[in-house]
């Protein structure tokens, strides 16, 4: 069975589908069996597409009437290709002359994957190029630091006087699991073990102490 879809911009008011569906009905497929959708091609959500999609069978054949009517994109149009083979469905675009049970239209489809690829990889090479590029002008990719150099240098100061990172955390009223966080990520460590064992103990101790009730604080004073 052939399975039509036809798209136009919803951008567009002037578009019409009249024209494509013409051409597949044309084509021999019957106007029960086309899907539609009005909106950009950009759009993944397309219901008329997700209902065609689901719709056609093994041994069906999906028939547009240009490549950029059913993809948004050349990788989305060769994704969605790489599905219907997968379900034993062929297809046609009838502008390109492209058809998938055909040698011809075989080799434009491996043609368009190793375009598909190329673009990838040259997408991949212009981002690291502007990572490096950026590096080199004393810019860092990612997110914002959580906490700012000041005030990781003033947390630094009091952990390495000896203070504990609760007590620090209270102190620069910084998120504690924030603070632990930065410490991991830039490697400090304690001046000795004893300080890390002794600050762990407190922090515990006074978060312990933070989860007991109001009534059994007083009981135990």
């Amino acid at each position: 069975m052939l399975i039509g879809y036809m798209r136009v911009s919803s951008v567009d008011e002037r578009q019409s589908v009249d024209l494509q569906r013409d051409a597949l009905v044309q084509a021999g497929v019957d106007e029960r069996h086309i899907f539609q959708d009005k909106a950009s091609g950009a759009r993944d959500d397309r219901p008329g597409l997700k209902k065609c999609l689901s719709y056609i069978k093994s041994g069906d054949t999906l028939v547009v009437w240009k490549l950029d009517r059913l993809g948004r994109s050349l990788p989305h149009l060769l994704t969605i290709i790489e599905d219907l083979k997968a379900k034993s469905v062929a297809f046609r675009s009838l502008t390109e002359q492209m058809d998938t049970t055909t040698s011809h239209g075989e080799l434009m489809f491996s043609l368009f994957g190793a375009l598909a690829q190329y673009e990838r990889a040259l997408i991949h090479e212009r981002v690291m190029a502007g990572l490096a590029a950026a590096k080199r002008r004393g810019r860092i990719g990612g997110r914002p630091p959580s906490i700012s150099q000041e005030r990781l240098d003033m947390a630094l100061d009091y952990l390495n006087k000896g203070e504990s990172k609760l007590s620090v955390a209270r102190r620069l009223t910084i998120p504690r699991t924030t603070l632990l966080n930065t410490l991991e990520r830039i490697g400090w460590q304690p001046r000795s073990e004893s300080e890390e064992s002794d600050g762990d103990v407190d922090e515990r101790t006074a978060e312990n102490n933070e989860k007991k009730p109001l009534n059994r604080r007083r009981r135990q004073a």
